[in-house]
This record gives C-alpha cells, sequence and structure tokens, in this order.
C-alpha cells in the first residue's frame, strides 16, 4: 500500500505522521530524535511503500526561509541520500504548532499531555501532510 510521510523536522525531535493509503487522510504516527530520523523512516519503509516525503518548510511572513530552514535543507539532502528515488514536496509549516495546540484542546487533551513537546511534533507533522493532502484533491 502506498503511503505518504509527513515530516516536521527539528534539531532535537521530528515528528513523523502518515497518509492512509488513499493518500486522504493523515495520522500522527512517532516522534523520533532527530538523529536517528533516517534509520527510523528506512525500517518504515521496509514495511511499507513510501511513495513521497512532505516536509514541512518553516517560511517567514515575507515569504522568505526562515533561520530554522538552514537545518531543514541539511536534512533533505541527507533524505535525499537515503531515498534518491522517492520524491520531497515542502510545505509551509507556519502556525503548525499553534495549530496542533488548538487540536489537542479542541480534542480534550489533559493539559500534562498537552505539554509534552513530541505530542505536538507529530500531530504538526499531520497538521503538515493534512494540509499537502487537501490542497492535492
Amino acid at each position: 500500500m502506498d503511503r505518504i510521510i509527513g515530516i516536521d523536522y527539528g534539531r532535537k525531535r521530528v515528528g513523523v505522521a502518515v497518509s492512509d493509503p488513499l493518500g486522504i487522510f493523515a495520522s500522527a504516527l512517532d516522534t523520533v530524535q532527530s538523529a536517528k530520523i533516517i534509520e527510523y523512516l528506512k525500517k518504515y519503509a521496509e514495511n511499507e511503500k513510501v511513495v513521497l516525503f512532505v516536509v514541512g518548510y518553516p517560511i517567514n511572513m515575507d515569504g522568505k526561509p526562515s533561520e530554522a530552514a538552514k537545518d531543514i535543507d541539511i536534512f533533505l539532502k541527507h533524505l535525499a541520500k537515503a531515498f534518491p528515488n522517492t520524491p520531497v514536496q515542502l510545505e509551509d509549516e507556519r502556525f503548525t504548532s499553534v495549530l496542533a495546540h488548538r487540536a489537542m484542546i479542541d480534542g480534550g487533551m489533559k493539559k500534562q499531555d498537552r505539554m509534552k513537546k513530541e505530542s505536538v511534533d507529530k500531530i504538526s507533522a499531520a497538521i503538515i501532510l493534512q494540509s499537502y493532502l487537501d490542497r492535492k484533491k
């Protein structure tokens, strides 16, 4: 089954989300240490057919890449090397953390659980991926 992977890359942690086989819905999957993300993705790809990576890309309000984009650019090079035949699509990640917090509140998540950055990261990845999927419909 074809899967699209959504990625919210950060210096310490990476949020990962996955699409359903039809490419309609995104679901939060996991939060992984940044140093281990390529290894994690390779292991995931052993069991599922990954057809696309959607990576959140930080853009300032003026439309230019933010300072954090430098880290993501390095990650993108590693991702391309590890998965040379899998395309990568960049998705504007502005406000995804705010939206993730709102989704957690609306979903009834307890405050203690909302404070866990791992939860925010993987929900942000799902928001990034869902944004891409909605735009492609």
